[in-house]
């Protein structure tokens, strides 16, 4: 068979969610990081995004109303990740979180990104970040990129609100 390669242009569309209480996620993903409700799908399903698109991200309760998050040593998402156009983007939803003293789980600079992690009200990882300009993603020594997890400056990220 002929290798395949996906076209360069392809995007994920969206994430659909799995929750427990539809209102607890539209509180976390539209209240807190200012999400749109796009549709509502009777009392068990969202739909929302940012920017007026259809959605980026849908909720449903379907087959999982009131259940408890999945085991964190079981095969599942691992997170979602929301991509912030701009540095300063990223410190505003930064400063969002400190101020409504919402748990964060991590903070890393990636070389090519910087990201902030946390759970939402079921435990699912989301990932906050932004990408460097492609020009300023790190690189060996035979110009391939490369990355590495190192501590987030979170007051340097918060230096670009002033």
């Amino acid at each position: 068979m002929e290798e395949y390669k996906i076209p360069a242009q392809t995007r994920i569309g969206h994430v659909h969610l799995k929750v427990s209480d539809l209102q607890k996620s539209l509180d976390f993903y539209c209240g807190l990081l200012g999400f749109d409700k796009m549709l509502m799908y009777g009392g068990q399903a969202a739909f929302i995004s940012a920017g007026g698109y259809h959605h980026h991200i849908g909720l449903n309760t379907w087959h999982s109303k009131g259940a408890s998050p999945a085991p964190e040593y079981a095969p599942g998402l691992y997170h979602t990740a929301i991509l912030y156009p701009e540095r300063k983007d990223l410190a505003a939803i930064l400063q969002r979180l400190i101020d409504a003293k919402y748990p964060i789980t991590g903070a890393s600079d990636h070389g090519v990104s910087e990201a902030i992690y946390l759970d939402d009200p079921d435990g699912n990882g989301v990932e906050l970040y932004w990408d460097r300009p492609r020009d300023k993603w790190p690189k060996d020594e035979n110009g391939d990129m490369t990355m590495f997890t190192q501590r987030l400056d979170l007051e340097g990220l918060l230096a670009e609100l002033n």
